[in-house]
């Protein structure tokens, strides 16, 4: 018996931050780079009252458009929603690439970039970073008459390191007009740094840039998948003429809204963090861990330095219930992914590390 057959596709299959031992819930998660504190509880509350209702179809999205505007200064017709970020991530593939068209992206960047441009035909390049930072020079080496999409997350996920202002003011300036930059805004909040702006700050009035950003960090609203772009509005209805019906549900519309007006929540967020991200840092390097200082809501670690490998860590961590994230899909060797946790299990973690590395 002959059945359909799907086209076939030389692509990674994304592979999310695990969360199950066994059957169960992990005791301790931190492999998803998810918040650390959760949902503000004016989101919950929002939430649990439309969730009374769920017969009913989502109502339009101009409430949360309209919020966004007010809060960032933008123009609410520039918006677009997406279930994540990442569904935008693939409307600007369904939109732009054809076969044959080239994409250019870190060499160290999320794997969704890469995943949408090969699905849509075109050939993914990857650019050398320098230290885990991204490279423009590398970038713009890269770029021929067949590019049409630079993608680039700031900061890096999962390397944690972030570009300046000034340079990627320069790449944006290097690149030819007709190659869409987009920046991902994913973990923008978490960025102390003088020399850092968020890509919504530099390009909110360019042409042929756009600017991700999502629900699911410091919002903690990752399970409701729900996030935004803002770009010209030439771009923004191309998008539009591929997007989904009804692709926000009606408790995202509202906890989004909810969580946006919040500023009290997002700065407890944001102040666990920084003070967290401190901390671990200090302990992690007293261990002869490597890492880098970060600029989000995650460290990447490396074992270089130590006789024991990231696999034997990562298995010994699970053992005790703790799940980080594996470094293998992206490249990076003998490295780790963890995430800033509550304060009790970033506790846990650095106990059990000592533990596995005898110090």
């Amino acid at each position: 018996m002959k059945l359909p057959k799907a086209k076939k596709l030389n692509i990674e299959i994304y592979e999310a931050g695990p969360s199950l031992l066994g059957k169960k819930p992990a005791e301790i998660k931190l492999s998803s780079n998810e918040s650390a504190l959760g949902p503000s509880p004016r989101a919950i509350k929002e939430y649990n009252k439309i969730s009374k209702d769920l017969k009913r179809y989502p109502t339009e999205d101009n409430s949360l458009k309209t919020i966004l505007a007010k809060k960032f200064k933008l123009d609410s017709k520039r918006i677009i929603l997406g279930a994540g970020s990442d569904q935008i991530l693939e409307l600007i593939c369904k939109a732009f690439l054809n076969k044959g068209d080239e994409v250019v992206v870190p060499e160290f960047s999320f794997i969704v970039y890469r995943i949408y441009s090969k699905i849509n035909g075109a050939k993914v390049i990857s650019a050398k970073e320098n230290k885990l930072i991204i490279s423009v020079k590398n970038i713009l080496s890269l770029i021929t008459k067949k590019t049409k999409i630079v993608f680039l997350a700031n900061p890096n996920n999962p390397t944690g390191t972030y570009i300046s202002k000034k340079n990627l003011l320069d790449l944006r300036r290097k690149l030819r007009s007709n190659i869409l930059l987009v920046v991902d805004d994913a973990y923008f909040e978490y960025v102390k740094k003088k020399d850092y702006n968020s890509g919504l700050e530099l390009f909110s009035k360019s042409n042929n840039v756009i600017v991700t950003r999502t629900f699911s960090k410091v919002y903690g609203l990752a399970g409701l998948r729900i996030g935004w772009g803002y770009a010209s509005k030439q771009i923004i209805e191309s998008l539009k003429k591929i997007k989904p019906p009804f692709n926000i549900s009606r408790p995202a519309l509202f906890a989004a809204s909810a969580s946006i007006l919040d500023n009290y929540w997002l700065k407890k967020e944001i102040k666990h963090v920084y003070k967290w991200r401190k901390i671990m840092l200090k302990k992690l390097n007293n261990m002869n861990i490597e890492t880098k200082e970060g600029n989000a809501n995650f460290l990447l670690i490396n074992f270089n330095k130590l006789r024991i490998n990231s696999i034997k860590v990562f298995n010994e961590l699970k053992k005790s219930g703790i799940l980080v994230r594996k470094m293998n899909t992206y490249g990076i060797k003998n490295s780790l992914r963890i995430t800033i946790g509550k304060a009790n299990e970033n506790r846990k973690l650095i106990l059990k590390l000592r533990k596995i590395i005898n110090v």
